[in-house]
């Protein structure tokens, strides 16, 4: 967890990549000193230990995460049973045996690891390339989680909370995050306000389940409660979101913490992506992390009904991408279960459409919401950057004004939505 700890100093004082090197040496080293006491041949010492991280059942993303994603090793080390310090060690284990062949090559006669020497880049280059040694594991485990390599709403949000008094409620000053980037103070609220806002959120899932279960069996007293129950959990995000303006700093978000989650898909400061050495030697995009790769109100406008924009709906379907596969399948299944609004317009039952309504209306509310976030945390801060050069923080590249985390053209985007959630209004002509 060493590097997991230092992680905002090292990528500030550009020592992560030095730090990297010196303890992937320390790994190999260390390998090596284990299969000469164990007296094992070198292929024979690979093999039992890819069997033996199999078999002690160790999620792949475990094993790297303390490097490329920590915040996710420490989750699925939950999941798992495991404890951190087999987490640590099945890391170490994953980084000596994969990577460049002439580590396993029998007949090297060189005890250490070939560190070869790089040739030093220009700044616009480095940027362009994924060492191999990182690349590699990322890609591998990332396949086996089922997401994307790169770090998505998932392992910033979803896997790095931690409570501080288990015994005490989940509020934000019994939270904290697990592994940290550049941006301080808020940085963590810009994760927990986006953790707290996940948690109002499960009511309302709740709620879709039990909404499509009473259609399925005709009760619509029950429905008309799951209705009022998402209502209520949809209002709490909302409020919840507010917590934003408490705890997030405009200037350390747009300047520092929205760097790491622009991604290098549609982002026009890294227009061609990024090359994964060793995995592909064209470059892929990916996009970074979003609050659209949240779970949430994709399943909510699934749930209504809300047809979005081709444009829009393109955007949402590829963030799904980006989500953890049983979350995907949950939209898969609101979006298969029979319809709330046919459901509803059948019935006639003025009650239902009224409460159905109100969902919709408290959802372009959020919709509408967000808009002001967004406009006071991006647009307005980008707005007085273009007239002045700040001296205390580092200023993002011009071509990322106007774009959200995920790369899209925000505001148009956010609007886009919001308007198309007010046009699900139900009429009993309808």
């Amino acid at each position: 967890m060493e590097i997991a700890n230092e992680l905002p100093h090292l990528i500030e004082s550009r020592q992560l990549q030095a730090r990297v090197n010196k303890v992937e040496q320390m790994l190999y080293d260390t390998l090596l000193s284990e299969m000469k006491v164990l007296n094992w041949p070198k292929e024979k010492a690979r093999i039992n230990l890819w069997y033996w991280m199999r078999v002690g059942n160790m999620s792949m993303k475990s094993c790297l995460a303390l490097y490329i994603c920590p915040c996710s090793a420490v989750r699925a080390s939950r999941v798992t049973g495991n404890s951190a310090w087999l987490t640590w060690f099945s890391a170490l284990l994953l980084w000596a045996t994969c990577g460049r062949k002439d580590r396993h090559n029998p007949k090297s006669k060189h005890r250490k690891f070939p560190m070869r020497k790089r040739k030093e880049h220009e700044e616009g280059d480095k940027r362009k390339v994924l060492p191999r040694n990182l690349a590699l594991p990322f890609v591998e485990v990332s396949r086996n989680l089922g997401l994307p390599p790169i770090l998505a709403h998932a392992d910033l949000v979803l896997t790095n909370w931690t409570t501080r008094n288990p015994e005490r409620s989940l509020e934000i000053r019994n939270l904290d995050i697990i592994v940290s980037l550049p941006g301080g103070e808020s940085l963590r609220g810009f994760i927990l306000v986006t953790v707290l806002v996940e948690k109002a959120a499960v009511p309302g899932i709740m709620a879709l389940v039990q909404a499509v279960n009473a259609i399925l069996q005709h009760r619509d007293n029950s429905l008309l409660r799951a209705l009022q129950q998402l209502r209520l959990s949809i209002q709490d995000i909302t409020r919840t979101l507010g917590q934003m303006h408490n705890y997030v700093d405009p200037d350390i978000f747009y300047a520092v913490i929205r760097i790491f989650l622009s991604g290098w898909k549609d982002n026009p400061a890294m227009p061609v992506g990024l090359t994964y050495e060793g995995v592909s030697t064209e470059p892929l995009k990916y996009s970074g992390g979003s609050a659209a790769q949240s779970t949430v109100l994709h399943a909510f406008d699934e749930f209504l009904g809300i047809c979005h924009s081709k444009e829009s709906a393109d955007f949402l379907h590829r963030m799904r991408e980006y989500m953890p596969p049983s979350h995907k399948a949950f939209i898969e299944e609101i979006h298969s279960a029979p319809s709330l609004r046919d459901h509803i317009l059948s019935s006639g039952n003025d009650q239902l459409l009224t409460t159905y309504n109100e969902c919709v209306e408290a959802l372009v509310e959020l919709r509408s919401y967000h808009i002001t976030v967004v406009t006071k945390y991006l647009i307005t801060v980008a707005t007085k950057a273009k007239g002045r050069k700040p001296n205390h923080l580092p200023g993002p590249s011009q071509a990322l004004e106007e774009r959200g985390t995920g790369g899209t053209v925000v505001l148009s985007f956010l609007k886009s939505v919001r308007d198309k959630t007010l046009e699900a209004i139900l009429h009993q002509s309808d």
